[in-house]
């Protein structure tokens, strides 16, 4: 059987360290029974990132806000229903330097999305988006499920 060479750390909390070649882990994680099993490297590069978001209402309309920084506006797709709004991007990685000259990475470069589920139903047709500093701020009004109208009768 050989020998685990994870540190302390990397066994307890299941981290995986990386090689040069980030396309893979060089460590996969393995069961008990010594079953090879896809580790979550693999797996985090095969579907878009989750976008983090704050969602808040007021009495008239629910506002959904979230950090955009670095997303051209014809790399962004924001659309809504009554009742979800969903949010889609790609943010691309300018290199100014090779991976063996980075200190730290932590950035977060690739394609992401977040579907929200509305608390209430919104007006589609007076919907806004806005972008500022970075930040991306969707006013969603409420529909007004009471409004009342009162309608003409014509004659034909």
């Amino acid at each position: 059987m050989a020998k685990d060479k994870r540190s302390f750390f990397e066994r307890f909390t299941g981290a995986v360290r990386m090689d040069d070649d980030e396309s893979k882990p060089s460590v996969k994680a393995v069961r008990k029974d010594g079953e090879s099993i896809v580790s979550w490297v693999e797996e985090e590069t095969e579907k878009d990132a989750e976008l983090t978001v704050d969602v808040y209402q007021t009495p008239d309309m629910v506002v959904v806000k979230s950090m955009i920084a670095g997303v051209r506006p014809e790399d962004l797709d924001v659309s809504i229903t009554r009742d979800t709004v969903t949010i889609r991007g790609k943010r691309e990685e300018e290199r100014v330097s090779t991976d063996g000259d980075y200190l730290m990475r932590e950035l977060y470069w690739g394609s992401f999305s977040r579907a929200v589920s509305l608390p209430e139903e919104i007006d589609v047709d007076e919907a806004e988006a806005i972008e500022k500093h970075g930040l991306l701020i969707l006013k969603l009004p409420k529909l007004d499920k009471k409004r009342q109208s009162k309608l003409k009768v014509k004659t034909v």
